[in-house]
């Protein structure tokens, strides 16, 4: 089966490769022009039937796997992609890239639902406030996006900010404004800063706020830097750390409790990833929170550099999880788009 994009069936060969795609495949196999044109992008899909590899088992823990894609382009600027969301009518999508790119699209399924591909896909260099393309990467690492309505909030780590642009001019918009935040500056790592933004459901605990959570921001108790940025009261929380996993997104349940996406990665151990289930009423100024852990997986599984998670609620009813990973625009790594169905009873 494909591995990384290369044969290998076994999870010890997905942990070297991921090694060997870490070690050298984090910068793009090509250069790619950073313009400001919207450009048609062509993809590749390949089914991913199954999740745990060798097994047709369907359901873990709350999840049902529903099936999977890997998707590929052969334009340079495709990959890194580090948030992914669906717009309201559940076909048409944002994505954004840690090398500072929109990506917009529309989900293809067949006559029972399962993902088959994608249609009409784009992508776009983000832009600056004077409306000019950015052509410094430390400056569009973008790593956190949400939908709140016409406005698209995407949070940079590097150049730690919130920016916020309008969903109708997207992808061609430059940012109309930027969120403040509570987290003193000094606090944020490097490469290691606001990995998620997510906006609260109107009528929940946090009532419609916007809260963005840290990669690896430690504070002294080494849990993770978190706040609540928009709302009736904005303030600093965190976030318990259970080493060696590092947030990389999150997503608000209708009832306003908040799934958080994990990874961890070692030569040893390989890479892994995790899914945690936040309280929304938990979460308030000078709280440091925790969570029941709803899914636990490694490599013996179809996941890679786990990036973005989503939940929306599909035609028939139900509750539907997406999640993505990010390549590294790396020939050895892939971008993965798996979908589950959650049992939230």
């Amino acid at each position: 089966m494909a591995v990384f994009g290369v044969p290998d069936s076994t999870w010890r060969g997905r942990v070297i490769l991921f090694v060997v795609a870490i070690a050298f495949g984090c910068a793009p196999a090509a250069a790619a022009d950073r313009d400001g044109d919207v450009r048609t992008l062509e993809m590749d899909a390949w089914s991913i039937p199954t999740f745990r590899l060798g097994s047709g088992a369907t359901r873990f823990g709350p999840f049902d796997y529903m099936g999977g894609l890997h998707l590929s382009s052969q334009n340079a600027a495709f990959g890194g992609l580090s948030a992914f969301r669906l717009l309201a009518d559940g076909e048409r999508f944002l994505a954004v890239s840690d090398s500072g790119y929109w990506v917009t699209g529309r989900l293809v399924r067949d006559a029972e639902g399962r993902l088959t591909g994608v249609e009409g896909a784009t992508i776009t260099a983000l832009r600056a406030a004077d409306g000019a393309v950015v052509q410094s990467r430390y400056a569009v690492d973008a790593e956190g996006l949400a939908v709140d309505g016409d406005e698209v909030l995407v949070s940079f780590e590097r150049d730690h900010r919130i920016e916020v642009f309008s969903l109708s001019g997207v992808p061609a918009a430059a940012p109309l404004l930027r969120v403040p935040h509570p987290i003193p500056r000094h606090e944020f790592r490097r490469n290691r800063g606001m990995e998620t933004v997510a906006v609260a459901p109107s009528g929940t605990p946090l009532d419609g706020a916007a809260i963005v959570v840290s990669e690896r921001s430690l504070n002294p108790a080494g849990d993770l830097f978190a706040a609540i940025v928009r709302g009736a009261e904005p303030g600093v929380f965190f976030v318990r750390r259970h080493p060696p996993f590092d947030v990389t997104d999150g997503t608000f349940l209708p009832n306003g409790d908040l799934l958080l996406l994990e990874r961890r990665f070692s030569p040893a151990r390989g890479v892994g990833m995790r899914i945690r289930r936040i309280r929304g009423a938990d979460i308030r100024p000078g709280q440091t929170v925790d969570g029941q852990v709803l899914l636990d997986v490694d490599g013996r599984y179809q996941i890679d550099n786990m990036e973005s998670i989503e939940v929306y609620r599909a035609t028939d009813g139900t509750m539907r999880m997406l999640l993505v990973s990010d390549d590294n625009h790396s020939l050895l790594q892939r971008t993965l788009l798996l979908e589950f169905r959650f049992d939230d009873r």
